[in-house]
C-alpha cells in the first residue's frame, strides 16, 4: 500500500505542475483547479506514504520519478526538448533512486 500511495502522490504531482504551465498563471479556471487539488493530493498521499517509509527515502523518490516524468510531459504535451545534459541528470536520477531501493538499508521494504 505503500508504494501505492507513494505513486498516487507522484501522478498528483505530476498533474498539477503540468497544469500550473496550462494555467497561464491561474488565468484560467480549469488548469488552475487541477493545480490546487493536484498539489494538495500528492502532499496527502505522500504524508500518508511517510507513516511507512523514511522521508528522505520516499522525498528521493518522488521527487525524482516527478522530475523524470515532467521531462517527458514537457517534451510530448509542450514540445520541450531535453538536450544531452538534461538526459544525463536524468538517468543519474534514476541510478540514485534505484541504488537507494536496491542497497541502502534506510529503505522500508
Amino acid at each position: 500500500m505503500k508504494y501505492l500511495w507513494l505513486s498516487i502522490a507522484i501522478l498528483s504531482e505530476v498533474i498539477a505542475t503540468s497544469s500550473l504551465k496550462a494555467s497561464n498563471g491561474f488565468t484560467r479556471l480549469l488548469p488552475s483547479i487541477a493545480v490546487v487539488a493536484g498539489y494538495a493530493s500528492a502532499f496527502f498521499f505522500l504524508s500518508r506514504t511517510l507513516k511507512f517509509i523514511p522521508v528522505g527515502i520516499a522525498y528521493a523518490i518522488w521527487s525524482g520519478v516527478g522530475t523524470i516524468a515532467i521531462g517527458i510531459v514537457g517534451t510530448y504535451f509542450y514540445k520541450q526538448t531535453l538536450d544531452r545534459a538534461a538526459i544525463l541528470g536524468m538517468a543519474l536520477i534514476v541510478a540514485g533512486v534505484i541504488v537507494l531501493n536496491v542497497f541502502s538499508k534506510s529503505t522500508a521494504h
